[in-house]
C-alpha cells in the first residue's frame, strides 16, 4: 500500500499541506497587502461609488497575483500537490472575502447604512468597541482575512492530487 492509498498517511499529508499552504497564503497575504498595493488604492478603496470599488478591485487583483505566485512556487518548491484546481478555488474564496472585508475600509466607524461587514461586526456586538477604539476595525479586517485564509488553506490542501 502506497502513501496515496494508505489510510494513516493521508490525514498527516493533508495536515501538513494545510499547514504549509495557510502560511504561504498568511505570508503572501501580508507582502501583497503592506508592500505590493499602492497607496492610491489603499486610500480609495472603501470609498463610495464607481472609485472605491474600482480601487479595491485593482488592489485585490494584484493580491490575488501575489497570493498565486506564491502559492505555486510553494506548491512546486515543496512537492505539495495542490492542483491548479483547488489552488484556483483557495484564491477564489482568498479574493472574494479580501474584497468584501476591503470595501469597509475606513468606513468601520461610519453612522448609517455602511458595508455589509460593518453591518455584521454592529449586529455581532461590537458596534462600542468600533466607536470607542480607531484601531478595531482594522484588527477586526485583519481577523477577518486571516480566517478566511485558513478556509481557502483547507480548500487547496483537502484532497490534494491534480
Amino acid at each position: 500500500m502506497n502513501d496515496r492509498t494508505n489510510p494513516t498517511c493521508l490525514m498527516p499529508m493533508a495536515a501538513a499541506r494545510f499547514a504549509a499552504v495557510y502560511g504561504v497564503l498568511t505570508a503572501s497575504h501580508e507582502v501583497a497587502d503592506y508592500w505590493v498595493q499602492q497607496d492610491r488604492d489603499a486610500v480609495a478603496k472603501g470609498g463610495h461609488g464607481a472609485e472605491g470599488r474600482a480601487a479595491c478591485v485593482r488592489h485585490v487583483a494584484s493580491y490575488t497575483a501575489t497570493q498565486a505566485l506564491a502559492l505555486a512556487v510553494a506548491d512546486r518548491g515543496l512537492g505539495l500537490g495542490l492542483g491548479w484546481r483547488r489552488m484556483g478555488a483557495a484564491l477564489a474564496v482568498s479574493a472574494v472575502t479580501h474584497y468584501a472585508a476591503d470595501r469597509s475600509g475606513g468606513r468601520w466607524r461610519e453612522e448609517g447604512e455602511s458595508t455589509r461587514l460593518v453591518r455584521f461586526a454592529r449586529r455581532t456586538g461590537h458596534s462600542g468597541w468600533l466607536a470607542r477604539d480607531p484601531g478595531a476595525g482594522p484588527l477586526m479586517d485583519q481577523a477577518w482575512h486571516r480566517g478566511w485564509i485558513g478556509i481557502a488553506a483547507g480548500v487547496a490542501a483537502v484532497g490534494g492530487g491534480r
